[in-house]
């Protein structure tokens, strides 16, 4: 489940860092203030249903369209990038994978992996899930013109705009997402996307645009850390979810206030 949906679902987390790690790893880079948050837009023509999504999307464009493979067995060519805080292969092993994963000579430790690989889907949606806690997975592929994903093969640095200045269409050609324009596939799309707008849209609509917006208002210090790095990781935050659909020119916002 994408980390946003988790977060409407319940946003005031219990000790997130040992408990909601897959939530609370997209929010210890924020100190106090206002940042833009991921974006996505949903467009849909009489046979297809695309979804163009900045970074932090990407895993839910990734699953949607795999989701709508009907066989869970078919095999898939993947390729692009793996980037993780942690050490991951005695995961990726675990999958039956080697993937030469390159580790950072910093002092903070990342890892790295260019991926060439064919897999079948439901082993992919496996590791798209398992990789959540600690990885971004940025991978791409085709099955046919009507249900493929493009990625970037890096990660962006995160924008310094403000909120009122950001550049929307920019960002959300981070990752593309193609799949067939079924009742089940819409119904899919929505539900894991914009499950808190479901009964706000109107009956017809073609696209539409959502926003997601974070105000950080206090940060609570672990007082047995002295790691600098560990402090801002294993800091909770709490503040304000601002999410927002512009559909047909009107737009919808909706508000949480969290615990991460």
């Amino acid at each position: 489940m994408h980390f946003l949906k988790e977060l409407i679902k319940n946003p005031k987390l219990e000790d997130p860092p040992k408990n909601n790690m897959k939530i609370h790893r997209h929010f210890y880079r924020y100190s106090k203030g206002d940042f833009i948050g991921p974006a996505i837009k949903i467009s849909v023509s009489s046979s297809k249903i695309t979804l163009k999504g900045s970074h932090e999307y990407e895993d839910l464009i990734t699953e949607l369209v795999l989701n709508s493979i009907s066989n869970n067995k078919q095999l898939l060519a993947i390729k692009g990038t793996l980037f993780s805080g942690v050490d991951i292969n005695k995961t990726l092993m675990e999958y039956g994978f080697n993937w030469d994963v390159q580790q950072s000579k910093g002092k903070t430790k990342n890892y790295k992996a260019a991926i060439i690989e064919k897999i079948d889907k439901e082993t992919l949606l496996k590791l798209i899930d398992v990789l959540r806690e600690s990885s971004y997975f940025l991978i791409s592929f085709e099955l046919n013109p009507s249900c493929k994903v493009i990625t970037k093969k890096s990660i962006p640095q995160p924008s310094k705009k403000k909120i009122e200045d950001d550049d929307v269409t920019k960002r959300i050609s981070f990752c593309t997402g193609h799949l067939e324009n079924t009742d089940d596939n819409l119904k899919s799309v929505i539900e894991n996307i914009i499950p808190d707008f479901v009964l706000d849209l109107p009956k017809k609509w073609k696209s539409l645009v959502v926003l997601n917006n974070y105000k950080i208002t206090d940060i609570q210090l672990p007082k047995e850390v002295k790691d600098s790095r560990m402090l801002r990781i294993l800091a909770i935050r709490k503040g304000r979810l601002t999410r927002s659909i512009e559909v047909d020119s009107e737009i919808i916002e909706k508000q949480y206030s969290f615990v991460v």
